[in-house]
């Protein structure tokens, strides 16, 4: 994980220490960029030369305060373009923040429509988020000029004429092995097998576009590539299905200035290049431009693209272009239902499944799972004294404390309220309780500012269960640590407790608690008869 984030300033933003303490906490260093140090228009030709910049950095990060126009938006974004490969995320001004904005502040829709690709409603959002951006999947989208028709007209679906039955089942069965991808891979793997069988060229690519520094111009990098030189129409035959379960790696070749030109003008270019037949087609669905097809004739004295061949592609792009598309929306989609809208930490949802996965995963290789469930003591004072979107602001805070004390590997969820749990893989019982040591003082230490800089105290009660020490299920780990927490409450709050090692106490009723052999807070209590 690159651990590198470049913090955009200005002369209207102010960095909060706890932001900048907050990132660095998470092992996350942290880079202060003035804008008025920045070029205002960065070309291709240019790059970096403004000065030495950290390279390919995690995220450029920016706050919106409160007197942001959309103008001085769009600005911050063109002269953030000059790390290319970051994503830009906007997270917007806590309300200490001084200032009385001149027009309604822009929502996060507005944001992404200006160039932001990650919008955190608070600071306190930050870690999270950055957690997720290596896994993050991009779209690979970008908007079409104005006055482009969004939507193709009736004919455009229509095939050729000329096309033969054996081309129309083959259109066919590529159409119905789009609807099973699940993700753009398996999409672009689909359409360039069926491509193939359709119009013969010695290699099929599909580019994604991505827009450059400068803003004017589409960079294509190739998401999957096949070459089918081997001699020979291709048929929809067994070969056919398993290329489908192949793995297709992205080809190491760039685009050819035709596929340049097709994405550009976006219409369908037909060329020879250094003696080589070229077909590309763009990629568009709706109102977004996703990159090319290109298809490519090597060999020596090869016949062009005919114009029914162009017309074939143009015609079977629209689908592909719809399916690579619907397969990030849909990827998006399950990301948001496994994650918490508040503190952007994954949800119970999540929870169960890798749960249930990682404790099958010990079972096998005989290894051990520790499950810490956290509860904030007397949290419901924090929502009557100062509001609930001051809790809710708390909430954030936490998910900031809990994040840099845990490894990359670890799992931390918002159960639910003011609940959080984190799932330790490869943790034993000593390993987690000094894990839980670390979360529970670095809570007790922290002030919350509630986002009002309030600096409030909380603390939290934690309970310990380790797979398969003292459970042997995903149910019961969760039952048990549940109990453990609840047996730090009666012990006076901001504590941890942890399990027995066995299931004798079960049987034979409760045993007297046991000192931990760590620090006296930490202590054994009796696991009680649970009814699954």
């Amino acid at each position: 994980m690159n651990k590198l984030v470049i913090l955009l300033t200005d002369a209207t933003t102010t960095s909060a220490n706890e932001l900048l303490e907050s990132l660095r906490s998470a092992g996350i260093s942290v880079s202060l960029k003035d804008l008025a140090d920045l070029p205002p228009k960065v070309t291709p030709a240019s790059g970096n030369d403004h000065g030495p910049t950290p390279a390919r950095p995690l995220a450029v990060l920016y706050e919106v305060g409160p007197e942001a126009t959309v103008d001085w938006l769009r600005l911050v974004v063109r002269r953030a373009m000059i790390w290319p490969s970051a994503p830009i995320m906007a997270f917007r001004c806590d309300s200490n923040c001084s200032g009385s904005p001149k027009e309604p502040a822009p929502d996060n829709e507005m944001l992404k429509r200006l160039g932001f690709d990650l919008v955190a409603e608070s600071a306190a959002q930050l870690p999270a988020l950055l957690r997720q951006v290596e896994d993050a999947v991009g779209t690979g989208e970008l908007k079409l000029p104005e006055g482009f028709r969004s939507t193709p007209d009736s004919h455009a679906f229509s095939l050729p004429g000329s096309v033969r039955n054996r081309q129309l089942r083959g259109a066919f069965a590529l159409l119905a092995s789009l609807h099973l991808a699940s993700n753009q891979k398996e999409a672009a793997q689909a359409a360039l097998a069926g491509i193939a069988r359709l119009v013969t060229a010695d290699r099929w690519t599909i580019f994604l576009g991505s827009q450059t520094t400068s803003g004017q111009e589409v960079k294509l990098e190739a998401l999957a590539g096949r070459s089918f030189s081997a001699g020979g129409p291709l048929t929809f035959d067994e070969q056919w299905r398993r290329e489908l379960l192949d793995l297709v790696e992205p080809p190491k070749t760039a685009a050819s200035r035709a596929g340049c030109d097709a994405a550009a003008r976006i219409t369908t270019i037909r060329k020879t290049e250094a003696g080589s037949r070229i077909v590309a087609v763009p990629l568009v669905n709706g109102d977004r431009l996703l990159g090319v097809l290109e298809g490519i004739r090597l060999k020596a004295g090869a016949r062009p693209f005919s114009q029914t061949e162009a017309a074939f592609l143009t015609t079977l792009t629209i689908p592909i272009a719809a399916s690579l598309s619907n397969s990030v929306r849909i990827a998006e989609a399950e990301h948001s239902s496994l994650t918490d809208d508040l503190t952007k930490l994954h949800n119970a949802r999540y929870l169960r499944q890798f749960l249930v996965n990682e404790i099958k995963r010990a079972r096998r290789y005989g290894a051990k799972v520790a499950a810490l469930f956290l509860d904030l003591d007397d949290f419901k004072r924090v929502n009557d004294m100062h509001g609930h979107l001051a809790g809710s602001h708390a909430l954030m805070e936490i998910a900031a404390v809990i994040l840099p004390s845990v490894r990359d590997t670890d799992c931390v969820v918002r159960y639910g309220g003011d609940e959080y749990v984190v799932i330790l893989p490869d943790t034993g019982v000593e390993e987690a309780v000094q894990v839980a040591e670390r979360i529970r003082t670095k809570i007790e230490r922290h002030e919350f500012s509630g986002g009002r800089r309030l600096k409030v105290a909380l603390t939290a009660s934690l309970g310990i269960a380790v797979f398969p020490q003292h459970a042997l299920s995903p149910r019961q780990s969760m039952l048990r640590e549940n109990r453990a927490m609840y047996q730090a409450k009666a012990a006076h709050k901001n504590c941890v407790r942890i399990v027995v090692e066995s299931d004798a106490d079960d049987r034979n009723g409760p045993a007297e608690s046991q000192p931990v052999l760590q620090p006296a807070r930490f202590q054994r209590i009796p696991d009680q008869k649970l009814i699954s």
